[in-house]
């Protein structure tokens, strides 16, 4: 039987003490204390003590989600390794990997779920029951639902455990509105690109064929500042052994210190470079015309398309000069087809950015690469059946971009998104600008416009340093009828949130298994180490009831995880306890290479084949090749605001992890040495930094250095936090997110470009 949500009322809370002024008020500061913690290194070392326990999981870290083996004693959880026999770790980690023991016993993680008692954004909250938050959400979406219709829920997600919100949570309640950071604030581009030119997206793993690779180029790719640890392994083996290394970035980044080749490009004019590169490959004759024949269409409108494109032409635009371009055009030419330009994960850059990468997967094809020994091979997703349950109330996926060729035979009459709209066409002659964009669910919030958006389930997201403008997400908060939070820390936004739901992080849960398109596709197991501590919970736990109280039970026909687990797994003949024998590993065989299908095509483009020039984009008022599109550039007295990762952080996730904050708790800003001299600051003195539109961020210690243009600054992403429960991250250096007060907003998939924003530096007051 479905179960009846309760009904709470105002005498509820009243008398479960809940109302502004109660006794025992506290806020998410108030909830904090150390877990017991195994002995010291004495005579009493855990080691010396109990049964270590080995299980198997997925770090969570970053998204980069390696496989983990993790040991345990009595309890308590002491050490993380790489699994060796995953695809990705290898039996390696990266400082953040390594530190997933601090981040599970952080002081400052949230401890039980909380109900608002003060003004939204002061942080006053009372400690409450599971049964009550829950029954008390519940309730709220109900009431929203039959007043205003299911689409007037968004829920974000982000981490691995969002596939429980996102997804399947969303499309049961029958929702376009669902989003994830990691698309339309990050890969939209790249993923719609590849679907344009060669029908499959790209995919979480970047599938270049290391091994053999001879040639890489990067764009913009910051490999050894961002860790992911596959990368990193595989860049070191391409550099060891004397591969030719191709860099662009304004910056010397760590990766153009290994460079063969730097180019430090003027930002904003990637574009122009790539068109350049693509003259020389076609006027000189250093493509693969036979690949070409047999595998692309569209070159004869590609090579009249930059027939006047020459490195000259670039030169004016990129400060690059004309012969560094020819150069280094000749040095891919010469590798192919064991030569490529690494498409990149973070790529939403100025709102021009699906031309952009579609220029990029042009000169791969160019080169002969996709599908080649030494270049890119084809991901493919493992096997695996899902568990049974009834057609979603909307399909799709929160992505932010067009869907995949076919989907849309499958999607009906959709609900119409605010920012969007539904399609069911049969083709891809339209795009959206995605129902699901975050930063564009955020003005329905605020307008009402074209309806009202009056509840955002916001899981595992860091929603003020994650969309543009967390000046406009407060207001847009300030709106909602119920806001609800769930996470493992007292983020930021935490404090605006009605209702907080405190998840167990991955070391404490079971999750969805991870299927890994690979080019050896492979599931991966999340087991948890120790229990749940605190009164946390899992998110999959969460969204299962909440999902039995709004009437969903028919989506979760399985009574826990392990059920859900084992019913997937016998579809690959295996279970729970033969995945454990495995070590949390099944690898299964891909197709990586154009000798893999026999003669068919991989491409899962309408013609069947590599597609230079996009016919639906033509169809839709679009550019079918890409066109180079300026930049505005900096103000008078402003910097171009360039940001990035550090390779002991990700995001703003990791700031406050005891281990990790120790080893760089606060960001720096890189401005070019000459400037800092004219400006009169000096290496390691604070600034304070002022956008133009007059948001402000700081202080932060400024790094004077010849490595980076005269005309930008760059700072680490993730910092800059106003939560003062967070005792290592609070008022650390400034926050990038807090100086992104405009976006440009990519009209194919909806992808957020952020570096249009400019700042000016002031002294420290």
């Amino acid at each position: 039987m479905p179960r009846v949500p309760l009904e709470i009322t105002r005498r509820d809370l009243l008398k479960s003490g809940l109302a502004a002024g109660a006794a025992g008020l506290v806020g998410t500061n108030g909830l904090r204390g150390a877990p017991a913690m195994a002995a010291g290194p004495d005579e009493d070392a855990w080691y010396r003590q109990g049964e270590i326990r080995t299980t198997y999981n997925v770090c969570d870290m970053c998204p980069w989600h390696c496989g983990v083996v993790v040991h345990s004693v009595d309890g308590v959880v002491h050490k993380i390794d790489g699994n060796p026999h995953d695809p990705k770790s290898r039996g390696m980690l990266c400082p953040r990997g390594q530190a997933g023991v601090s981040f599970l016993y952080d002081p400052d993680r949230l401890r039980a779920p909380m109900v608002r008692t003060g003004e939204r954004g002061e942080g006053r909250f009372q400690e409450v029951e599971w049964d009550f938050a829950l029954d008390l959400i519940a309730q709220k979406l109900n009431q929203i639902k039959e007043r205003s219709g299911q689409e007037s829920v968004a829920i974000f997600g982000h981490t691995a455990g969002d596939s429980w919100w996102a997804e399947h949570f969303a499309q049961a309640w029958g929702t376009p509105n669902a989003a994830k950071p990691s698309s339309s604030l990050c890969i939209s581009p790249r993923e719609e690109a590849s679907l344009l030119t060669f029908g499959t997206p790209v995919g979480g793993h970047e599938p270049l064929d290391w091994a053999e690779l001879e040639c890489l180029t990067l764009i913009g790719s910051h490999i050894g500042e961002d860790s992911r640890n596959t990368v990193m392994q595989d860049f070191a083996g391409l550099h060891g052994r004397g591969g030719t290394i191709i860099v662009v970035d304004p910056r010397f980044s760590s990766a153009a210190t290994k460079a063969d080749h730097w180019l430090p490009i003027k930002p904003g004019t990637d574009t122009a470079l790539l068109l350049a590169w693509i003259h020389v490959l076609i006027t000189e004759e250093l493509y693969d015309a036979a690949y070409l024949d047999r595998w692309a269409t569209g070159f004869d409108q590609l090579a009249e398309h930059v027939r006047d494109m020459t490195p000259e032409w670039a030169a004016e635009i990129t400060d690059l000069p004309a012969e560094a371009i020819r150069d280094t055009a000749r040095a891919m030419a010469e590798h192919a087809p064991r030569a490529v330009i690494m498409p990149g994960r973070h790529v939403t850059w100025y709102g021009n950015d699906t031309q952009r990468m579609r220029a990029v997967f042009i000169v791969n094809a160019l080169l002969g690469a996709y599908g080649r020994h030494g270049g890119m091979y084809f991901n493919q997703a493992p096997y695996i059946q899902d568990v049974p349950h009834p057609p979603y109330a909307v399909a799709g996926s929160a992505g932010g971009c067009a869907a995949e060729p076919g989907d849309d035979d499958e999607l009906g009459e959709l609900p119409t998104g605010p920012t969007g709209k539904a399609r069911a066409d049969g083709a891809r002659e339209t795009f959206l600008q995605g129902p699901t964009a975050m930063q564009e669910l955020i003005d329905p919030m605020i307008t009402g416009d074209p309806y009202r958006i009056e509840a955002l389930i916001c899981y595992g997201v860091n929603l003020l340093h994650s969309v543009p403008d967390p000046e406009r997400t407060k207001e847009a908060l300030r709106n909602l009828e119920l806001f609800v939070a769930i996470d493992v820390l007292p983020q930021e936004h935490i404090a605006w949130a009605d209702i907080v739901l405190p998840e167990s992080t991955y070391l404490e849960r079971y999750d969805e298994l991870f299927t890994m398109a690979h080019r050896t596709p492979y599931i991966h197991l999340r087991e948890p180490a120790i229990e749940p501590l605190y009164d946390t919970k899992p998110g999959w736990w969460m969204a299962k009831e909440l999902g039995e109280r709004v009437g969903l039970e028919n989506f979760f026909r399985w009574d826990d995880l392990e059920e859900y687990l084992t019913t997937r797994l016998r579809s690959v003949g295996s279970d729970l306890d033969d995945l454990r024998d495995r070590r949390g590993v099944i690898v299964q065989e891909g197709r990586p290479f154009l000798e893999d299908f026999e003669g068919s095509s991989p491409f899962a483009t309408p013609s069947g084949k590599i597609e230079l020039y996009a016919q639906s984009l033509a169809n839709a008022g679009l550019d079918p090749l890409p066109v180079y599109e300026p930049v505005e550039d900096p103000p008078e007295g402003y910097f171009r605001l360039l940001y990035g990762r550090h390779p002991v952080h990700t995001f703003a996730k990791t700031q406050n992890t005891p281990v990790l904050s120790e080893a760089f708790s606060e960001n720096e800003l890189w401005l070019n040495d000459e400037v800092a001299v004219e400006l009169g600051v000096a290496d390691g003195e604070r600034v304070m930094l002022e956008n133009q539109d007059g948001a402000t961020s700081g202080p932060i210690k400024v790094k004077a250095t010849p490595r980076i243009r005269h005309d930008a600054v760059f700072m680490a992403h993730g910092f800059g936090s106003d939560a003062p429960e967070l005792t290592r991250a609070h008022g650390r250096g400034a926050s990038d997110t807090k100086l992104q007060t405009r976006y440009a907003l990519d009209p194919i998939c909806g992808g957020a470009g952020l570096r249009v924003n400019f700042v000016r530096i002031t002294l420290e007051a």
